[in-house]
């Protein structure tokens, strides 16, 4: 139950940056967002309860094998031909706002939860980094535009679209926002599978 909150949370977060990229564009303010997701499916091959050993086969055939940490919840449940899912995501916005007179800053915010006790091993965590950096200075000619991170250092940059810089203004401050979750699940594989 709390993977599933803590997913809703992502979700919910991840919904709320939309949004809220949908509204700084219709305000003509200057935004970016990619995603990226990847999910696999292994098949647990061997399993030592006492040690704790674990081999597992990924989809391309290759095997691993590894020593689960006593974190790991419900280990005893997990059998030869039992199914990991995994899924990780990585998120990056960037939006560009009205400067305030803020200074360049940095945040971290993460979660994990596993399985309650009874239920298949699975655990989901997210970690969102935000870092903020305050624009010094605009070449159009150049098509550049120099940033002053949360460090004081100097980054210049050249953005893919160099019409925006037409849209900001030295004093405005760019908000970059990385958001990285995975997931993890055990499962029985269905009998018709086998």
């Amino acid at each position: 139950m709390k993977v599933m909150q803590l997913l809703l949370g992502v979700l919910v977060m991840t919904a709320t940056n939309v949004a809220l990229s949908d509204a700084h564009e219709e305000a003509g303010l200057v935004t970016f967002s990619a995603t990226q997701k990847e999910t696999l499916t292994a098949m647990v091959e061997a399993i030592d309860h006492e040690t704790r050993v674990v081999t597992v086969r990924g989809p391309r055939g290759n095997s691993i094998t590894f020593t689960a940490s006593d974190e790991v919840r419900n280990l005893g449940q997990v059998a030869a031909g039992d199914l990991i899912d995994a899924e990780y995501v990585e998120s990056l916005d960037v939006e560009v706002l009205p400067g305030d007179g803020s200074e360049p800053g940095h945040g971290v915010m993460g979660a994990v939860a596993r399985t309650d006790e009874g239920e298949m091993p699975g655990v989901a965590a997210a970690e969102v980094n935000v870092i903020t950096a305050k624009i010094v200075a605009i070449d159009l000619e150049a098509n550049t535009a120099t940033l002053e991170g949360p460090d004081g250092a100097l980054e210049e940059i050249e953005p893919m679209n160099p019409s925006n810089l037409e849209r900001v203004s030295v004093g405005d401050i760019v908000v970059f926002t990385v958001t990285q979750s995975v997931a993890l699940s055990v499962r029985e594989q269905p009998a018709d599978a086998e």
